[in-house]
């Protein structure tokens, strides 16, 4: 295994993490089983006490895996140099089979424990725990996904051979390339330029109809929309993004946005898309909460906060998506 400060950093989160997470899950067992808010016994009001920590703590775990997906790709990104062959994180991670398995899993934690957490602060504050059974029944889903998360990293990491040969992105994200990452880079750039601004506008036009009404149909909307502009805008960064980012024609690598000489703009710009998407799941999935009427009220207030931030970190992701294109040296439409 390579010993580099960020593989270090990522194992030992990730075993911390799921530790926690094994003593919250089974926590959240007892509490599914023998949960009940009218009782005032004894083995009750210790449920209601230890519940606020193993809450608190699960929330803290899941907040590292999240910002563990961008100290990943920095940390894969940083050894690329130990392999033949490597430019960016796409070589490191080509130079062992479990890499993307684990980018895959951590895309898969950043979108869904956020949700989690959001769900988890509203039942901490309504008093009652409305959602207390619910709320863990999430958590023990996200379990076997942090599981993953740290059995892939040691298969990963520990596989991983200084000096070995790898290939890099102008191989896999090519024209020739027969696979996913080559189909999003032949994506032809016209018709991807148009479904990708006609998903962003159709995404701030609902959320900008949630804000102005309290209408289900836009939230519900916007839930929806929220995981297609996710793929639609990753799609759009291999596709034609990324060709402007980097001013070259035929460099459609989405991971070397993350590296100084282009300042870094990958961690804002994926950061922000993240943001909208996770901002425009919220919404609809809030909408049976505010049946419950403990929750009722401040579940009203969280949907605007949501929508608002929804669309502020859109027009962010798509004025840094959109800059380069706009003020930037090449032209891929003829003028």
């Amino acid at each position: 295994m390579i010993l580099h400060p960020g593989i270090l950093a990522l194992l030992i989160g990730s075993g911390i993490v799921l530790v926690m997470l094994l003593v919250a899950g089974w926590t959240g067992l007892r509490i599914i089983r023998r949960w009940d808010a009218d009782s005032t016994s004894e083995a009750q009001l210790r449920m209601e006490r230890r519940t606020y920590l193993v809450s608190t703590l699960s929330a803290y775990a899941l907040g590292f895996e999240v910002v563990s997906l961008f100290l990943f790709v920095f940390t894969v990104d940083d050894i690329h140099g130990l392999f033949v062959g490597a430019m960016c994180a796409t070589g490191s991670l080509n130079a062992h089979s479990g890499g993307w398995w684990v980018l895959l899993v951590k895309l898969l934690i950043v979108v869904a424990a956020p949700v989690w957490m959001a769900f988890n602060r509203l039942d901490q504050r309504a008093g009652d725990f409305p959602i207390v059974r619910a709320k863990y029944v999430g958590l023990l889903a996200l379990v076997p996904l942090v599981i993953a998360d740290l059995v892939l990293e040691l298969h990963y990491f520990g596989g991983l051979e200084p000096k070995v040969i790898t290939s890099c992105c102008g191989a896999l994200f090519s024209d020739a390339s027969h696979s996913v990452a080559g189909e999003m880079a032949g994506l032809p750039v016209p018709e991807m330029m148009w479904l990708f601004y006609v998903t962003l506008a159709a995404f701030v036009l609902e959320a900008a109809i949630g804000l102005w009404r309290g209408w289900a149909a836009p939230r519900a909307a916007l839930s929806v929309l929220a995981p297609v502009l996710l793929v639609v805008s990753l799609a759009a960064i291999v596709s034609f993004v990324s060709l402007y980012i980097y001013e070259l024609p035929t460099h459609h690598c989405p991971f070397d946005v993350f590296q100084g000489g282009y300042s870094y703009v990958g961690y804002p710009l994926y950061a922000s898309l993240f943001a909208a998407v996770y901002y425009g799941l919220l919404p609809g999935l809030s909408l049976p909460l505010r049946r419950i009427p403990s929750l009722q009220g401040m579940v009203l207030a969280a949907d605007r906060r949501w929508l608002g931030r929804s669309m502020v970190s859109v027009v962010l992701f798509t004025a840094m998506a959109s800059w380069p294109i706009v003020f930037g040296g090449l032209s891929l439409m003829g003028y």
